[in-house]
């Protein structure tokens, strides 16, 4: 991934369950801005991140762009053939024949049609109750270079669950980011996204025989064209076997 370098991981004393908070839920949406159906999808998506209408979660949004409506005319300046690859693991891991847009995934465990509000609320909900691990999140500028920004990762587990095989994955998402969109199925529209994810990867990895917490260092250089102001982190833990994400935590950049 180009824009992240681990730098340390080291064992840190577990935190507390904190039950009196909403509990971070992971929302995906893989969409296109050559795909008709594909705006009221993210109009969903952007209600869930800015409104949190969910009573004990919070939604944590990533709208992933697909590259595969792309040779139909328009090339969405957004995709990337990465999330075409994380799509298609879901679907192996769902058993499913095919992939399309928009589709939704609450916390790597469920997927249906992107703009299905009440099927989104119902999963948002049985996902806020399911969490086995903390994410804390903390940013600082880099003391050698202030184009560098340094983030602190801490994931703990909870001593009655089960520990599994995970990843520890970053992604960098926008806020407010805009399109007129000249050519295919959404010609002549202007569109609007949230939390367009910009950058995305593999950080750290939990393995089943190790400590319950764990912390570590990653390193961010964010591209200038990226508004700083719109930016912001989101770490989570997914299981490798099953796609299942555990835990989460979101972070406006400074």
């Amino acid at each position: 991934m180009r824009y992240l370098s681990i730098l340390g991981f080291a064992i840190c004393v577990p935190l507390a369950l904190a039950a009196d908070r909403p509990v971070p839920v992971i929302v995906e949406l893989f969409t296109s801005e050559g795909c008709s159906s594909c705006p009221a999808a993210d109009r969903l998506l952007s209600y869930l991140d800015h409104m949190q209408p969910v009573p004990g979660a919070q939604v944590v949004a990533l709208e992933e762009h697909v590259d595969y409506w792309n040779q139909l005319g328009w090339n969405d300046p957004f995709s990337s053939p990465q999330y075409r690859a994380r799509q298609n693991d879901y679907a192996m891991g769902f058993r499913a024949s095919n992939i399309y847009t928009p589709q939704m995934v609450v916390n790597g465990e469920t997927e249906f049609v992107g703009s299905d509000t009440s099927r989104a609320y119902h999963e948002i909900e049985l996902a806020s109750q399911n969490a086995t691990t903390v994410v804390g999140l903390g940013a600082s500028a880099n003391p050698r270079d202030p184009d560098l920004l340094d983030l602190s990762v801490q994931v703990t587990s909870s001593k009655t669950a089960k520990s599994r095989d995970s990843n520890v994955y970053l992604a960098v998402t926008e806020n407010g980011l805009t399109t007129l969109v000249q050519g295919g199925e959404n010609s002549g529209r202007k569109l609007r996204h949230s939390a367009v994810v910009r950058s995305f990867g593999v950080i750290g990895r939990v393995k089943p025989d190790g400590a319950k917490g764990g912390q570590l260092v990653s390193t961010l250089r964010l591209p200038h064209e990226w508004k700083r102001e719109n930016l912001r982190a989101v770490v989570f833990v997914q299981e490798r076997e099953t796609h299942h994400i555990t835990g989460a935590s979101v972070l406006n950049l400074p």
